[in-house]
């Protein structure tokens, strides 16, 4: 394989495709020694194969807003691998929503699928919807019209979709409502993220963050360090953000960063459950601002247009958006002595980032790994769904901590370098890969 080839025939056949392209391109870098190692990839096109998805599915939404007019929306479920299980990924709604993020998304969730040891091909889907500033009632509705054209492409065996950015347990609540009203049957194994009264799995909702803390706190050990008493910024304060926060606070660090589009909040004295509390009311009241943090916590200071990579912490954990830490951001944490980051988001950040980090040889995990924790307790939703029964919290948290110490193994195993050092970026990437690439020579030209 020549990377330098793949990359210029993708380019030509998707230009402005940015994050597509960036996903691609860190993937491919990394296994392209591995994947020259096996004749059999190249002869079977593995790799040309692979960076395309199996389908685009695009389609309009149209609804009602709550003053009578008539709003039209872009809806994507973007099915990229079946290799190994069934397509498996998020829907997201967020007014950049488009295809090439989708696309660089579903990619991703491929391999994070593989890494979790479930069987689980990656997909990823959404719209370009808004829902700040939605009502309840304009939710619903969206969400109804949205899977008006999305429920005869999805199933518990064909595609099975989650939430994501924009899309919680109530997005997820309306939409089964409607996919249930329209296949006339009663599947909750078709959506994941589901209510506890109808399908859902305990700590579903904390999953992503507990499973990127215990991913660190493995890490670390590996490193000869302890997470306890450790500093921590987290950029976001949304569902993922809530989760690490919760699960790095019980694990004895302190969180003493969170932030929002509209600045950082500067919380020295770490979290405390009232707090933690705090940050669920605030994503719920969909105003996207973190501000008001600091009035409802007097330790607390609001630092207007600032990021969390402003606070001085020993680890960095990225939670909100992708490419959200930037090169500058890196040298500003690395001069303040930062000396972890995990992305907890996907692809949070940017490759000149991520090579200051490498170059500095700190600790550096990528998302793909970190973040698995979301998408293994949905396939352990999908298991308990299938077997129509419910497992306790206790015993959801143990398989959840399992599977990413597995993660963890299998990026050593595949990342640890000749000085002992582990890159944790190949590993990962190199892991997944020969997962799903053994599973598609094995299935044929197809």
């Amino acid at each position: 394989m020549n990377v330098s080839k793949v990359m210029a025939d993708l380019e030509r056949k998707h230009p402005g495709e940015e994050e597509y392209l960036q996903a691609v391109r860190e993937v491919l870098e990394s296994i392209e020694e591995v994947y020259n190692q096996h004749p059999e990839f190249e002869k079977a096109k593995i790799v040309e194969r692979m960076v395309e998805p199996d389908r685009v599915i695009t389609f309009r939404v149209t609804w009602v807003d709550d003053s009578g007019e008539i709003q039209t929306n872009i809806g994507y479920r973007v099915q990229f691998n079946s290799a190994i299980g069934p397509y498996k990924g998020g829907i997201r709604f967020h007014n950049a929503v488009n295809q090439s993020m989708l696309k660089f998304l579903g990619f991703e969730q491929t391999f994070k699928n593989a890494l979790t040891t479930l069987p689980m091909g990656g997909a990823k889907g959404g719209s370009d919807f808004n829902p700040k500033g939605k009502s309840n009632a304009e939710i619903m509705r969206f969400c109804q019209a949205f899977m008006l054209e999305l429920w005869q492409n999805i199933g518990p065996d064909t595609d099975v979709p989650a939430g994501d950015v924009g899309v919680g347990g109530r997005e997820i609540g309306y939409m089964y409502g409607m996919y249930k009203k329209l296949a006339r049957e009663y599947n909750t194994g078709v959506l994941t993220g589901k209510g506890m009264t109808w399908g859902g799995s305990l700590i579903r909702p904390e999953a992503t963050g507990f499973g990127a803390l215990y991913f660190t706190e493995h890490m670390l050990q590996k490193a000869g360090k302890d997470i306890k008493g450790k500093t921590i910024a987290i950029s976001g304060f949304g569902n993922v953000a809530w989760g690490a926060a919760t699960k790095a606070t019980e694990l004895g660090a302190k969180v003493i960063a969170i932030s929002g589009p509209d600045g950082v909040i500067y919380n020295p004295e770490g979290m405390t459950q009232e707090k933690l509390d705090y940050m669920l009311e605030l994503r719920a009241s969909n105003r996207d601002i973190v501000a008001p943090f600091a009035e409802e916590f007097e330790d607390a200071t609001f630092i207007a247009g600032k990021k969390a990579w402003s606070i001085k912490c020993d680890i960095a954990l990225p939670c909100a958006f992708q490419n959200e830490l930037n090169e500058a951001d890196a040298k500003e944490l690395l001069a303040n002595g930062t000396w972890c980051v995990a992305e907890v988001s996907n692809m949070g950040c940017t490759p000149e980032a991520i090579a200051a980090f490498q170059e500095a040889g700190i600790l550096f995990a990528p998302g793909k790994a970190v973040n698995a924790g979301g998408v293994a307790t949905s396939g352990l939703e999908m298991t308990q769904n299938a077997q129509h029964l419910s497992w306790s919290a206790e015993e959801v948290d143990q398989k959840l901590h399992y599977i990413m110490s597995q993660i963890h193994e299998a990026c050593v195993r595949f990342g640890e370098q000749a000085d002992g050092a582990i890159n944790y970026v190949k590993g990962a990437n190199i892991a997944g890969f020969m997962k799903v690439a053994q599973a598609m020579l094995e299935q044929g030209a197809i």
